[in-house]
């Protein structure tokens, strides 16, 4: 690879989790070197992750030619041309066959704006396609739905992470910050001298950790009681009196309901469900509600459930009767897991979502995004299917035949695995862009080679609604191409000649205008003004300001007051607590991201996490005659897999805990259940019924479909 800016190096940004950090880019002796840089999230500091990150650049398994399967069961070499001709007259063949929705796109929460957004105008332009979703459904929908019912704005963090030096308090419900994004813990120092910080975790987690000797407390309830134990701390909230009663009657609306539907949610009944003792959960509520400077942030871990938005949306309600939200030094928000988990959802990947974080079936904002991209309204497609619905649609009656990957690894992120795995195979055609053979890329008849994060300009958007720039740092192999480019010169074979650009600033001055008006708009931001090194927060007019703090001013719902939207309790979907069986829940490590493809091929990551392991407690594992490391199967109804076990006490003894980053055997979502989140679509990662048994000897991994590359294939193959 070769560094294109031989001087002081590129300022750029880390391509893992949406905290974004600061770095730069310069040539060492080994290649690129990574050196912290001052950012507000990061402070220079980086996590083992963004440190080894340019070992991904250079990981030995690239894929740096077009790739087609050869059909015996590997791949050939083709040049672009091919390689496009072949997806283009694949694609209108099936869908002269099937009609437009026959052809599916599924996109990633780390994607940049850009690309983002023309993947989506792409879709419904190029393929006339209502069925494009993301991975993101599998990470942000239920955070989202709540706080777009009750705020009337999706934005992670409604402020900026600097805001948490001076708090006094954090609620922190699901989210295990010193492994998933170690830098974000410094912005907890001051909170945890004044023993303010309260964990809500089945585990004791890293972050639990921080609890520790007098640093705040620690709530360890029963996996998928989330919901039950933030409606018993509203009712405490209500009957000691801490309401913030001004700011309920000035902010908000629904109080009266919101009380009546909590009134049996008194401690003794909130300790039965949860497993957390009454005396604790006062004192949290109490000390949450003692003095300024309190907020409540939600994770993965209360919102990956079957009634996730309806968790997220009783935080809400806590954070709102408490009077925190809006107000300087307190509030609400929810940690972004993806890189660009915010910006992948605002403009026009998801199902239901036009740029601007318009919704597709709002006739306005139809006629503004197909006047910017000069259509008739009536030619946009109205909302597709969410992620699990869409993968599961294939194979069935009017589901995809085609689906079309960027940036995701849907074999072992998506819930049942296996059965998703199988679906892939029973399509007609399977297009993945990506930069190596992930197990997804595995199963295509095309795999398309693309730009990495350092090679290639944009914008993200942290978890803080801050856009930022990424910069071209490394000029990408000769073969490898950028996906705007691989989606314009798609568009092109499609008969969509105009309106594509595989420009990112051009693509960004077009997203700017769609955004225009829209919940998320852009139309203020510039890449000059981000190059100028403004923070440049979202929504962000055209003449208007830049927006770190939306709320302060009120909200934007109909009424300009926020919703307390009553929920229920339900429980998890899956049958829990039976005998013989224990709860699993699935989590990240520090030393790996998302479904691994990246930090399994970064030498220093890989030695030092080579493997799942699966966190059981020495007493569950002895009564089972499980010793610390024997190889252990997991199964239930929908699949099994095979790991090694780990003693651990920091995990209840009804409870386990597997890590998802892995791949074949290893998978945990081989376990986890397809039931989704009414509201949002989000499937319940989080729990899911086990039985661990100790085995003699690990059966062989299943053998991965087309490994293989074979010689070029030639045009007219």
């Amino acid at each position: 690879m070769t560094i294109t800016d031989a001087s002081a190096g590129t300022a750029t940004h880390c391509p893992y989790c949406a905290l974004q950090c600061g770095m730069s880019l310069a040539p060492g002796a080994a290649g690129v070197e990574v050196a912290g840089r001052e950012f507000p999230t990061n402070r220079g500091g980086l996590c083992r992750k963004g440190w080894t990150a340019a070992a991904v650049l250079d990981a030995p398994d690239r894929v740096t030619e077009p790739l087609i399967a050869d059909g015996r069961g590997g791949f050939a070499v083709a040049d672009w041309d091919t390689a496009l001709d072949l997806i283009a007259e694949r694609l209108i063949k099936l869908r002269s066959e099937h009609g437009p929705d026959t052809n599916g796109v599924f996109g990633g929460g780390g994607l940049t704006n850009e690309k983002a957004y023309l993947l989506g105008k792409f879709a419904r332009l190029a393929l006339g396609t209502a069925m494009i979703d993301y991975n993101g459904r599998f990470c942000m929908s239920s955070a989202a739905a709540a706080a777009n019912r009750g705020l009337g704005l999706d934005r992670g963090l409604p402020f900026p992470v600097t805001d948490l030096d001076q708090a006094g308090q954090l609620l922190l419900l699901g989210s295990n910050v010193a492994d998933t994004m170690p830098p974000f813990v410094q912005h907890l120092d001051g909170i945890r001298a004044g023993g303010g910080l309260i964990v809500v975790d089945p585990r004791r987690s890293a972050t639990a950790d921080l609890t520790a000797d007098g640093g705040g407390l620690h709530l360890q309830p029963v996996p998928g009681t989330d919901l039950a134990l933030l409606l018993g701390m509203i009712r405490i909230a209500i009957a000691e009196d801490l309401v913030d009663h001004d700011y309920v009657r000035e902010h908000t609306e629904g109080f009266e309901a919101l009380a009546r539907s909590v009134a049996g949610w008194h401690p003794a009944r909130t300790q039965t469900v949860t497993g957390v003792p009454a005396p604790l959960i006062r004192r949290a509520v109490r000390l949450l509600a003692s003095r300024a400077g309190s907020y409540v942030i939600t994770g993965r871990g209360v919102e990956q459930h079957a009634d996730g938005t309806d968790t997220v949306t009783a935080a809400i309600n806590l954070a709102l009767v408490l009077g925190l939200v809006g107000r300087p030094g307190s509030g609400y928000g929810t940690l972004t897991g993806q890189g660009n988990g915010q910006g992948g959802r605002e403009h026009g990947q998801k199902a239901d979502q036009l740029p601007g974080y318009r919704m597709i079936t709002d006739p306005a904002a139809r006629a503004a995004v197909a006047e910017v991209w000069g259509v008739p309204a009536d030619r946009l497609p109205g909302p597709g299917l969410p992620a699990v619905r869409l993968l599961g649609s294939i194979g069935e009656p009017g589901g995809i035949t085609s689906l079309l990957v960027h940036g995701s690894n849907p074999v072992v992120s998506a819930p049942r695995s296996f059965a998703v795995a199988e679906r892939l195979r029973r399509l007609d055609f399977l297009v993945v862009s990506d930069f190596v053979l992930s197990e997804t890329a595995r199963l295509a008849d095309v795999v398309l080679p693309v730009t990495q994060w350092a090679e290639e300009d944009g914008t993200l958007t942290n978890l803080e609604g801050r856009v930022i720039r990424r910069r071209a740092a490394v000029t990408p192999p000769a073969g490898v191409r950028s996906e705007l480019w691989i989606l314009t010169e798609l568009a092109r074979r499609l008969g969509e000649s105009t309106g594509f650009s595989a420009d990112p600033e051009t693509v960004f001055e077009e997203l700017r205008r769609a955004s225009a008006g829209g919940r998320a708009d852009y139309s203020g931001i510039s890449y000059a003004r981000l190059d100028e090194g403004e923070a440049c927060y979202w929504p962000y007019p055209e003449g208007g300001r830049s927006t770190p703090r939306p709320f302060t001013d009120g909200f934007p719902t109909e009424s300009g007051r926020a919703k307390l939207i009553t929920v229920e309790y339900r429980g998890p979907a899956d049958r829990l607590h039976r005998r013989g069986e224990l709860v699993l829940i699935t989590g990240r490590l520090l030393e790996h991201y998302q479904s691994g493809a990246q930090t399994r091929r970064v030498p220093e990551l890989a030695a030092a996490r080579p493997e799942a392991m699966l966190e059981i407690h020495p007493a569950t594992a002895s009564a089972l005659g499980i010793g610390d490391g024997d190889q252990v199967r997991l199964r239930n109804d929908r699949g099994e897999c095979q790991v090694r076990a780990a003693y651990s006490r920091a995990i209840r003894r009804d409870t386990v805990f597997l890590p998802f980053h892995f791949p074949d055997r290893q998978r945990a979502n081989l376990l986890t259940t397809e039931e989704t989140d009414p509201v949002s679509g989000m499937p319940e990662f989080k729990v899911a019924s086990v039985r661990v048994e100790r085995v003699e000897a690990f059966e062989e991994p299943e053998v991965p479909e087309r490994m293989e590359v074979g010689g070029r294939m030639e045009v007219g193959e």
